[in-house]
Protein backbone atom coordinates (compact mmCIF):
# COMPACT_ATOMS: atom_id res chain seq x y z
CA UNK A 1 0.00 0.00 0.00
CA UNK A 2 1.49 2.97 -0.95
CA UNK A 3 1.05 5.90 1.67
CA UNK A 4 -0.46 9.27 1.08
CA UNK A 5 3.09 11.03 1.75
CA UNK A 6 4.38 8.88 -1.13
CA UNK A 7 1.22 9.86 -4.01
CA UNK A 8 2.06 13.23 -2.94
CA UNK A 9 5.28 13.42 -3.73
CA UNK A 10 4.90 11.40 -6.86
CA UNK A 11 2.29 13.60 -8.12
CA UNK A 12 4.35 16.46 -7.65
CA UNK A 13 7.46 14.90 -9.39
CA UNK A 14 4.97 13.74 -12.36
CA UNK A 15 3.18 17.34 -12.91
CA UNK A 16 7.30 18.87 -12.94
CA UNK A 17 7.84 16.27 -15.47
CA UNK A 18 4.65 17.14 -17.56
CA UNK A 19 5.50 20.33 -17.67
CA UNK A 20 8.52 19.89 -18.61
CA UNK A 21 7.97 18.07 -21.58
CA UNK A 22 5.08 20.54 -22.49
CA UNK A 23 7.93 23.09 -22.32
CA UNK A 24 10.45 21.03 -24.22
CA UNK A 25 7.89 20.65 -26.82
CA UNK A 26 6.61 24.02 -27.08
CA UNK A 27 9.99 25.78 -26.87
CA UNK A 28 11.03 23.01 -29.88
CA UNK A 29 8.35 24.49 -32.13
CA UNK A 30 5.87 20.99 -32.25
CA UNK A 31 3.31 22.41 -30.48
CA UNK A 32 1.82 26.22 -30.10
CA UNK A 33 0.84 27.99 -27.19
CA UNK A 34 -2.93 27.09 -26.92
CA UNK A 35 -1.74 23.60 -27.19
CA UNK A 36 0.78 23.84 -24.66
CA UNK A 37 -1.68 23.55 -21.54
CA UNK A 38 -3.17 20.03 -23.47
CA UNK A 39 -0.31 18.96 -23.37
CA UNK A 40 0.84 19.29 -19.42
CA UNK A 41 -2.32 18.00 -18.61
CA UNK A 42 -2.44 14.55 -21.02
CA UNK A 43 0.80 14.15 -19.96
CA UNK A 44 0.26 14.58 -16.36
CA UNK A 45 -3.52 11.99 -16.61
CA UNK A 46 -2.08 9.43 -18.78
CA UNK A 47 1.85 9.52 -19.09
CA UNK A 48 3.97 7.70 -17.15
CA UNK A 49 7.65 8.49 -15.57
CA UNK A 50 8.80 5.89 -16.29
CA UNK A 51 10.17 3.17 -19.12
CA UNK A 52 11.80 -0.13 -19.66
CA UNK A 53 15.47 -0.64 -21.38
CA UNK A 54 16.87 -3.63 -22.04
CA UNK A 55 20.95 -3.26 -21.57
CA UNK A 56 23.60 -5.82 -22.23
CA UNK A 57 27.59 -5.47 -22.65
CA UNK A 58 30.15 -6.36 -19.99
CA UNK A 59 30.82 -2.60 -19.22
CA UNK A 60 28.47 -2.14 -16.69
CA UNK A 61 28.38 -6.09 -15.80
CA UNK A 62 29.22 -5.10 -11.92
CA UNK A 63 25.89 -3.14 -11.53
CA UNK A 64 23.62 -4.76 -13.93
CA UNK A 65 24.41 -8.32 -14.35
CA UNK A 66 27.15 -10.25 -16.89
CA UNK A 67 24.03 -11.35 -18.72
CA UNK A 68 22.81 -7.59 -19.30
CA UNK A 69 19.49 -6.08 -17.40
CA UNK A 70 16.09 -4.87 -17.69
CA UNK A 71 15.92 -1.56 -16.15
CA UNK A 72 13.38 0.68 -15.14
CA UNK A 73 14.28 4.05 -16.15
CA UNK A 74 12.96 7.63 -14.93
CA UNK A 75 12.58 9.79 -17.51
CA UNK A 76 14.53 13.25 -17.53
CA UNK A 77 12.91 15.62 -20.51
CA UNK A 78 15.11 18.19 -19.56
CA UNK A 79 18.51 17.62 -18.08
CA UNK A 80 20.52 19.80 -16.47
CA UNK A 81 23.25 20.31 -13.46
CA UNK A 82 19.97 19.78 -10.75
CA UNK A 83 18.10 17.04 -12.20
CA UNK A 84 21.20 14.39 -12.46
CA UNK A 85 24.20 13.71 -10.28
CA UNK A 86 27.93 12.86 -9.74
CA UNK A 87 27.24 8.83 -8.75
CA UNK A 88 23.97 8.22 -10.98
CA UNK A 89 23.38 5.50 -13.71
CA UNK A 90 22.33 7.22 -16.40
CA UNK A 91 21.05 6.38 -20.27
CA UNK A 92 21.95 8.48 -22.76
CA UNK A 93 22.25 8.37 -26.78
CA UNK A 94 25.65 6.72 -28.28
CA UNK A 95 27.67 9.79 -29.32
CA UNK A 96 29.58 7.21 -31.51
CA UNK A 97 25.96 5.15 -32.92
CA UNK A 98 22.70 8.10 -32.61
CA UNK A 99 20.13 5.50 -33.08
CA UNK A 100 21.39 3.52 -30.06
CA UNK A 101 21.86 4.50 -26.38
CA UNK A 102 24.18 3.30 -24.00
CA UNK A 103 24.06 2.73 -19.77
CA UNK A 104 27.28 4.46 -17.91
CA UNK A 105 27.24 6.08 -14.49
CA UNK A 106 27.61 9.43 -14.74
CA UNK A 107 31.34 10.90 -13.23
CA UNK A 108 31.47 14.43 -13.89
CA UNK A 109 29.26 17.68 -14.51
CA UNK A 110 30.28 20.70 -15.92
CA UNK A 111 32.96 22.49 -14.02
CA UNK A 112 34.74 19.39 -12.99
CA UNK A 113 38.44 19.38 -13.65
CA UNK A 114 39.48 16.39 -15.27
CA UNK A 115 43.01 14.88 -14.89
CA UNK A 116 43.96 12.04 -16.96
CA UNK A 117 46.53 9.30 -15.07
CA UNK A 118 48.31 9.64 -18.73
CA UNK A 119 51.10 11.83 -18.27
CA UNK A 120 50.66 12.39 -21.99
CA UNK A 121 47.11 14.39 -21.94
CA UNK A 122 46.23 17.71 -20.60
CA UNK A 123 43.87 18.70 -17.85
CA UNK A 124 40.90 20.40 -18.73
CA UNK A 125 37.96 21.67 -17.48
CA UNK A 126 34.55 20.39 -18.80
CA UNK A 127 31.98 23.08 -20.03
CA UNK A 128 28.54 24.40 -19.48
CA UNK A 129 26.17 21.45 -20.24
CA UNK A 130 28.88 19.08 -21.10
CA UNK A 131 29.21 15.73 -18.28
CA UNK A 132 31.58 12.73 -18.60
CA UNK A 133 30.58 9.31 -18.10
CA UNK A 134 32.27 5.93 -17.22
CA UNK A 135 31.55 2.44 -17.36
CA UNK A 136 31.34 0.47 -13.66
CA UNK A 137 33.62 -2.97 -15.04
CA UNK A 138 36.88 -1.90 -14.12
CA UNK A 139 37.63 -5.33 -15.37
CA UNK A 140 37.58 -3.68 -19.51
CA UNK A 141 39.94 -1.79 -21.22
CA UNK A 142 39.46 1.82 -20.70
CA UNK A 143 40.38 3.10 -24.40
CA UNK A 144 39.84 -0.37 -26.12
CA UNK A 145 36.34 -1.79 -25.20
CA UNK A 146 34.90 0.43 -21.80
CA UNK A 147 33.01 2.75 -24.35
CA UNK A 148 32.55 5.84 -22.42
CA UNK A 149 34.12 9.14 -22.00
CA UNK A 150 37.90 7.73 -22.15
CA UNK A 151 37.19 6.65 -25.75
CA UNK A 152 34.55 9.67 -27.03
CA UNK A 153 35.20 12.63 -24.46
CA UNK A 154 32.72 14.63 -22.75
CA UNK A 155 29.20 14.01 -23.90
CA UNK A 156 26.25 16.70 -23.69
CA UNK A 157 24.16 16.72 -20.99
CA UNK A 158 20.93 16.82 -23.19
CA UNK A 159 22.20 13.50 -24.31
CA UNK A 160 20.96 11.99 -21.09
CA UNK A 161 16.96 10.52 -21.26
CA UNK A 162 16.78 9.08 -18.20
CA UNK A 163 18.54 7.81 -14.71
CA UNK A 164 17.88 3.81 -14.30
CA UNK A 165 16.18 3.41 -10.94
CA UNK A 166 15.90 -0.65 -10.80
CA UNK A 167 17.03 -3.58 -12.56
CA UNK A 168 16.13 -7.20 -13.14
CA UNK A 169 18.52 -9.44 -13.75
CA UNK A 170 16.91 -12.63 -13.65
CA UNK A 171 13.63 -13.60 -11.80
CA UNK A 172 15.03 -14.00 -8.84
CA UNK A 173 18.00 -11.35 -9.05
CA UNK A 174 16.75 -7.49 -9.08
CA UNK A 175 16.81 -4.40 -6.88
CA UNK A 176 17.58 -0.67 -6.80
CA UNK A 177 20.00 0.72 -8.82
CA UNK A 178 22.83 2.12 -6.43
CA UNK A 179 22.52 6.02 -7.83
CA UNK A 180 23.53 9.16 -5.84
CA UNK A 181 21.93 9.48 -2.39
CA UNK A 182 19.96 12.34 -3.42
CA UNK A 183 18.66 10.94 -6.57
CA UNK A 184 17.56 7.78 -5.08
CA UNK A 185 15.75 10.21 -2.21
CA UNK A 186 13.74 11.18 -5.00
CA UNK A 187 13.06 8.39 -7.26
CA UNK A 188 11.15 6.64 -3.96
CA UNK A 189 8.41 7.41 -4.61
CA UNK A 190 8.14 6.88 -8.18
CA UNK A 191 9.49 3.41 -7.23
CA UNK A 192 6.42 2.66 -5.46
CA UNK A 193 4.11 3.84 -7.40
CA UNK A 194 5.31 2.88 -10.76
CA UNK A 195 7.47 -0.40 -10.35
CA UNK A 196 5.84 -3.76 -11.49
CA UNK A 197 9.13 -6.58 -11.16
CA UNK A 198 6.26 -9.10 -13.00
CA UNK A 199 5.78 -6.44 -16.21
CA UNK A 200 10.14 -6.33 -15.97
CA UNK A 201 10.36 -9.81 -15.67
CA UNK A 202 7.69 -10.48 -18.97
CA UNK A 203 9.92 -8.09 -20.91
CA UNK A 204 13.55 -9.58 -19.83
CA UNK A 205 15.42 -11.29 -22.91
CA UNK A 206 17.29 -12.98 -20.88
Amino acid sequence: MVSTATWIRYLVGKLEYSASVGWKNYKGGQITDRELRDSVWKNFFQGKLTFLHYNKGEEMASTLGVQGGTLLVRKIPWVDPTKVFVGDVVVLKDPIKSDDYLVRRLAAIEGYEMVSTDEKDEPFVLEKDQCWVLADNEDVKPKQDAKDSRTFGPVSLTDIVGRAIYCLRTAVDHGPVNNSHFSMQKDSPVLEVELDVDEMARSHKA
